[in-house]
């Protein structure tokens, strides 16, 4: 007699579950990703093996570009309104609600603050094409050192963080650095980049 062969059906899996979860750790990391700022200059910084993580909120962000032209960002809005107040009161300057507006959510910039108003006129756009001379820091017109001291009183817990282009010459960083201490600003951080760049022989 025959032997009867049991019927075999091929095993199955369903994929369903799956691709459910995927799509739900796609927008998960969506909804939680916060985007780095479009910056005004794009600086190499130089290499270097610490590992230090600035903080991501309450930091003042001093970047001196190849050329030594210093750009300023600070975090926060509502910290960047009172600034703006505080400098346009100590420079006898008006901005309008809407020009408060647009450098509440403004990152950074890189004008002297006669100029600013006329930036904030611009579209976002049109922001992003303009030439932006830097914020004056020389001993006849340091208005960086200014921006520092208003953000500080409108924010006491604010660190300082130095952003120098690699090749950004040595006297920019170090009228930075002076125009830091002449405002007792003695603990401030450098950012680096830590990928070893390769040595040209």
């Amino acid at each position: 007699m025959p032997k009867v062969k049991p019927h075999r059906a091929r095993p199955t899996l369903d994929m369903t579950p799956m691709v459910d979860l995927a799509f739900l750790l796609v927008t998960f990391f969506m909804l939680i990703s916060k985007f780095a700022p479009e910056e005004v200059v794009v600086v190499d910084t130089p290499s270097s093996t610490s590992d230090i993580k600035l903080p991501e909120s309450d930091i003042i962000t001093i970047t001196v570009d190849k050329t030594g032209r210093a750009f300023y960002a600070v975090g926060g809005q509502k910290t960047r309104q009172e600034l703006l107040d505080k400098m346009a009161a100590k420079y006898k300057l008006n901005f309008t609600p809407a020009e408060k507006q647009q450098f509440a959510t403004m990152e950074s910039f890189g004008v002297p603050i006669e100029q600013l108003k006329s930036l904030l006129n611009l579209s976002p756009e049109e922001r992003k094409r303009a030439r932006q001379p830097g914020v004056p820091f020389d001993s006849v017109n340091n208005q960086l050192g200014d921006w520092i001291m208003q953000t500080r009183y409108s924010n006491p817990k604010v660190k300082i963080a130095i952003k120098g282009d690699n090749d950004a010459s040595v006297p920019a960083i170090k009228g930075v650095i002076k125009t830091l201490q002449d405002r007792k600003v003695n603990r401030f951080n450098l950012i680096t980049d830590m990928e070893v760049k390769p040595r040209n022989l």
